[in-house]
């Protein structure tokens, strides 16, 4: 093994029996900031920043050690058992690679990760292996990969794209029409499944993409409200028009 793993493992058993904290921590414990941690990978990757990637993957690692050590105290599992399954799992998902199985494509592979999943894990459905706990935009996202893994899918992103145009007209029929709130919800929703659909068949991560535009708003935001105070301005006594005055100016600065 590894001696830098070595090191991590002794590390842990160190601090599993010596440091309070550590001793302290359960499963359920831990949970929190295990989902913390991949929330910090997520922003690391979303601003292409290597260095925190590098930090965050070796936060993560950690978490991993730290589940397996209570694992062994449990006599439940070890980190053995942890990379043996892994190793086992990589190579029965991948018989195009370690066996006679044929699969020249990405979509190809897909489908027999999936169905060798519902036979490993003797589901019933396909949609089983979502988490119920996801985002419910990531959610959906996984949800329609999953579906496409079984051949329930579109053909091309123009038949996607009438599909969002349609359930736009939905929504705005709702509105329009004094609908119930449930019923404008429901719409709404129809809607977003549909444009996250159609993000899929343009390859583009709707999750990511909205994050990325959640940091520019940020960004021109925070430029807005520094413009404001350098002229002892307030935005409470600012006009929208005076306030996108700066917000351009926050546009033309990214494009620089």
């Amino acid at each position: 093994m590894n001696s830098k793993f070595d090191e991590l493992l002794d590390i842990m058993d160190k601090l599993r029996a010596g440091c309070p904290w550590d001793k302290a921590q359960t499963l359920e414990s831990l949970r929190y900031l295990t989902i913390e941690e991949t929330y910090e990978l997520s922003d690391a990757i979303i601003n292409n920043d290597l260095d925190e990637i590098k930090k965050e993957l070796g936060d993560l690692l950690l978490h991993v050690v730290f589940y397996a050590k209570i694992g062994e105290e449990k006599n439940a599992f070890t980190i053995d058992d942890v990379l043996d399954n892994i190793n086992q799992k990589l190579i029965s998902r991948h018989p195009h690679i370690f066996s006679d199985t044929k699969a020249e494509t990405s979509d190809q592979v897909k489908a027999n990760w999936e169905a060798i999943k519902l036979k490993e894990k003797g589901r019933k459905s396909v949609l089983e292996g979502v988490p119920k706990s996801l985002p419910a935009m990531v959610k959906a996202y996984r949800i329609q990969e999953k579906a496409r893994g079984v051949g329930f899918d579109w053909d091309n992103a123009h038949q996607v794209l009438e599909k969002v145009i349609e359930e736009f007209r939905e929504m705005q029929h709702e509105v329009k029409s004094g609908g119930s709130h449930e019923r404008i919800e429901a719409e709404f929703g129809d809607l977003m499944f549909a444009l996250i659909n159609y993000a899929r068949f343009i390859n583009v991560n709707p999750d990511d993409a909205l994050e990325r535009t959640n940091q520019r708003f940020i960004k021109r935001f925070n430029y807005l409200e520094e413009q404001t105070i350098q002229k002892g301005k307030s935005l409470h006594d600012m006009t929208l028009d005076e306030m996108n005055v700066y917000w351009d100016q926050a546009k033309e600065n990214e494009r620089k």
